[in-house]
């Protein structure tokens, strides 16, 4: 199955280190006196590195229609500002983690959580090292008699490293054959030195290609490489193998715009670490064989680096999950990488940042660490956690609940309303300017070639497409076996927007009404679904713009079309995509080969089905679904997804007596 016409695939984390898997195309770039700039963006994007000028928090408040992109579909996810988002989340998650602390306080005397110590003696590895070994704690769960939090008191022993003091490379160090040898990996494991970016003869002081300082790292398979910068100069990290092949990249994973990269090696051999400057497509070097290679100089100026070659001491623990059990962990101390690996040793949850800012304010789990993960168990098993660092104590708080919709009166079932009349609605509540006014579907429908009377057969399409994505497909192949789900819609049904259990999903609006510029937008993303009166937006300007932008309908309909048939299959996927954070899921990489309809804005002619025909609405369109895929690498994730029975338990129906 396509994804996309010049599909992409790229793996790595919004504020850590990339691991690189092919290149990535890009909207058009202005041209370069050193060669094809386009290129050098499209290089940039596939290794993760943003390509858009970054703001700080405080330039972004200014800024109106920002679209927080782990809860909105994208038109171009290539314009996210990944650094302001990365401290967004920093800040704002830390800022929800102190609530939740303030609020515990006011309430009753918890039960006080497991205190679990690592049972691997300190200075040593090897014991707890992997998904089999890993130590199991006991008395951990949501059944009756068992304690839902543990707190874990760790420590990492890694083979110890003693950095030496060295001298900053001579020029040119600029390419692969010329790198610079600090001897890690051979007289050394470790070492610190200075640097300029912008001294060699490419810097804007030479001839204008860009600087890039290269040195040489002899590495074994297993061992960690970590390599980081200080300093104020606004820094890349990338890492290359032997062939030249880009295999790592690092930019804002250190504080602020310092690169912190993180690294398994995969092989024996030699590898090549980079540091260069940041810029808009001047990061990496066109041929990493030529020194005179690079589009143009990027931030220029010193910087200090620090790189250290060691084996790992890897932290697993493991505990007994039921069906439906929702997880959450956050670590605090020398630890900055969290895993959840299901019964079968699979990674299905890895993050290296706290996102939490973007769960719902009722959610019981833990944020305010340096990462944070969240996951809802599709079936009974033994479920490992990996704590992942350098060295150093660690604090890692582990929770459980059961879905919230569980904790409802037996019976409850949840409602989803389909609102296509438009809405007066806060837009605040998805990061918006404040109240405004969305207007209905039927005055987009021309824009679509369709007319007022067709509006009833568009809805009718779009109802079933809900349905079958999000309430048969769960009931059909989910492991949730007490779904209950109530799809109403504004034309058949009164609205019931402000009654208990009842998710409101408008159909309507532009960007302009709404102040946000995105497709669709939705409030939370609530793994557990614990807000369970919360909102999405799906605006439609967009998706009826003319033909020739590939999230426009239109770019997809020709007279073979069954054009009602293909835009309510469409607005129904859409729809379905924002109910589905709501219910708890994460974007899935929308430039794979795995169809899903969490994936993230870039995949559009799949996400509306369109099949191998290029043409909506035809035999071969393609029925998108809830499912398994990875996490979309852009927002810090890895992982497989099982959107669909997160899903399921997010719709799970009351059981309270």
């Amino acid at each position: 199955m396509r994804k996309r016409l010049a599909s992409i695939a790229v793996a790595g984390l919004i504020a850590g280190t990339v691991v690189v898997v092919a290149q990535a195309p890009a909207s058009a770039a202005p041209s370069s006196p050193y060669g094809d700039l386009q290129a050098g963006i499209k290089r940039q994007l596939a290794a993760g590195i943003q390509v858009v000028p970054k703001q700080t928090a405080v330039g972004k408040l200014a800024a109106t229609g920002t679209a927080n992109p782990y809860t909105a579909l994208l038109r171009d996810p290539s314009k996210v500002d990944k650094y302001y988002w990365s401290e967004q989340a920093k800040a704002a998650s830390a800022a929800r983690a102190q609530q939740k602390k303030t609020q515990n306080k006011s309430l009753a005397a918890a039960a006080s959580p497991i205190i679990h110590d690592e049972a691997e003696p300190k200075g040593t590895h090897g014991s707890n090292d992997s998904h089999a070994t890993a130590e199991l704690i006991k008395g951990f769960g949501t059944a009756k008699k068992l304690n839902n939090k543990v707190r874990i008191l760790g420590q990492f022993s890694p083979d110890s490293v003693s950095p030496s003091t060295l001298n900053p490379a001579t020029e040119d160090d600029g390419s692969i054959p010329l790198a610079y040898e600090f001897g890690l990996g051979t007289s050394r494991n470790a070492y610190t030195t200075t640097g300029t970016i912008g001294d060699g003869p490419h810097g804007s002081a030479g001839d204008g290609s860009g600087d890039f300082d290269f040195s040489r790292v002899h590495a074994r398979a297993g061992q960690q490489l970590v390599a980081g910068t200080s300093g104020t100069t606004d820094t890349v990290i990338s890492l290359y193998n032997a062939a030249g092949v880009l295999i790592a990249a690092d930019d804002d994973g250190g504080p602020g715009l310092l690169s912190l990269l993180d690294f398994t090696i995969p092989a024996d051999g030699d590898y090549f670490l980079l540091v260069s400057g940041y810029g808009l497509g001047t990061a990496l070097p066109e041929d990493p064989f030529d020194s005179g290679s690079g589009l143009g100089a990027g931030r220029e100026g010193a910087y200090g680096l620090t790189a250290s070659l060691a084996y790992p001491d890897l932290d697993f623990y493991a505990v007994d999950l039921l069906a439906g059990d929702v997880i959450g962990a956050s670590v605090t101390g020398n630890s900055n990488l969290l895993t959840v690996r299901d019964p079968g040793g699979r990674v299905v949850f890895g993050s290296d940042q706290d996102a939490s800012f973007i769960y719902a304010p009722a959610s019981p789990l833990p944020g305010g660490g340096n990462a944070v993960v969240s996951y809802v168990a599709p079936r009974d098993g033994r479920y490992t956690l990996q704590i992942g660092g350098t060295s150093g104590q660690y604090d890692v708080t582990l929770e459980a609940y059961r879905p919230g919709p569980e904790a409802l009166e037996a019976g409850t079932t949840q409602t989803l309303f389909l609102d296509f009349d438009g809405a007066r609605i806060n837009t605040a509540i998805f990061g918006g300017p404040g109240v405004r006014q969305l207007s209905p579907l039927q005055g987009f429908l021309g824009r679509w070639g369709l007319s007022a009377a067709d509006e009833d057969k568009v809805i009718n399409q779009v109802i079933a497409t809900v349905r079958e994505n999000i309430l048969a497909d769960a009931k059909a192949r989910g492991t949730d076996p007490r779904i209950g789900l109530k799809i109403l819609n504004s034309r058949d049904d009164a609205d019931p927007f402000g009654q208990p259990n009842v998710h409101r999903l408008v159909v309507g609006g532009t960007v302009a009404e709404s102040g946000i510029d995105t497709i669709g937008i939705a409030q939370y993303i609530d793994p557990g679904n614990y807000a369970t009166e919360d909102s999405a937006i799906i605006l439609l300007d967009i998706l009826s713009d003319p033909a020739g932008e590939d999230a426009s309908l239109n770019t997809y309909i020709t007279p073979a079309s069954n054009k009602i048939k293909f835009i309510g299959t469409a607005l129904g996927n859409v729809i379905s995509h924002e109910a589905g954070h709501l219910y708890g899921n994460f974007h899935t990489d929308p430039l794979n080969s795995t169809p899903n309809l969490m994936d993230a804005g870039g995949a559009f002619p799949g996400l509306f089905g369109v099949g191998p025909d290029n043409v909506g609405g035809t035999a071969d369109d393609y029925d998108y679904d809830f499912g398994e895929d990875a996490y979309t690498p852009d927002e810090g994730l890895l992982g497989t997804e099982d959107t669909l029975n997160t899903t399921a338990w997010a719709l799970v129906k009351g059981k309270a007596k």
